[in-house]
């Protein structure tokens, strides 16, 4: 498939909706085809998209394939960022009301397993791309940071949009390539989506890097 089907049948997720499809434009060439070192700078903050109860718990929704080895990879990380003296920032999307993900939902809270620290912000959003709240741009900027490293939910969603959003703001982008997960669509087995997505990311000029490669384990 081109790399035009990174979003099925052409459709990237809505920048003004809850992580719904519609057709967008790609992200522009300079930021597409920007040569990016092999790693992440020193500064590179981790974002951790949407990794939330809901997405875990299988209450309302079966749980993000492969969950818990996902939250595995994602407490190495986040014990990586930390000794690396990185920043971490988590992102929670605040669904509508009666959604799982609904501010005060059971399945809203990032999910306790991840060992959030207290100075360790959360910003909320409210479509799929986690660069639409502001202040997250300008706590990464805060940062000194030029790039940021990402990993969570859901891989052909917010993940997918988050990347766009941060091409956007002028930043590099790591994808931690088994660090992110999704749902089987009616289409689609979930692995095979992750897949996809990791081999399109790269097209645009992601930098993708594994678990182990980051973090030795």
């Amino acid at each position: 498939m081109r790399d035009d089907t990174l979003w099925p049948a052409g459709h990237l997720p809505l920048e003004g909706g809850d992580c719904a499809l519609h057709r967008l434009d790609p992200p522009p060439t300079s930021a597409i085809f920007a040569a990016m070192p092999d790693t992440p700078s020193a500064a590179a903050p981790l974002i951790v998209i949407d990794l939330q109860t809901g997405m875990f718990d299988g209450r309302f929704d079966p749980p993000i394939h492969d969950a818990d080895a996902i939250a595995e990879r994602a407490r190495e990380l986040i014990d990586w960022a930390r000794h690396t003296g990185r920043k971490v920032a988590f992102i929670r999307h605040d669904g509508p009301a009666g959604d799982p993900l609904a501010p005060g939902a059971s399945g809203w809270p990032v999910w306790p397993q991840l060992g959030q620290a207290a100075d360790e912000p959360t910003f909320g959003k409210t479509v799929g791309n986690a660069f639409s709240n502001a202040e997250l741009g300008q706590w990464v900027a805060g940062q000194g940071a030029g790039d940021v490293v990402l990993i969570g939910a859901q891989t052909d969603f917010c993940v997918a949009a988050t990347v766009k959003g941060a091409f956007a703001e002028g930043l590099g982008v790591t994808v931690v390539s088994d660090a992110h997960s999704t749902l089987d669509s009616e289409e689609e087995k979930a692995p095979d989506i992750i897949a996809r997505h990791n081999e399109a990311f790269e097209k645009q000029g992601v930098r993708l890097t594994t678990t182990a490669a980051l973090a030795g384990g």
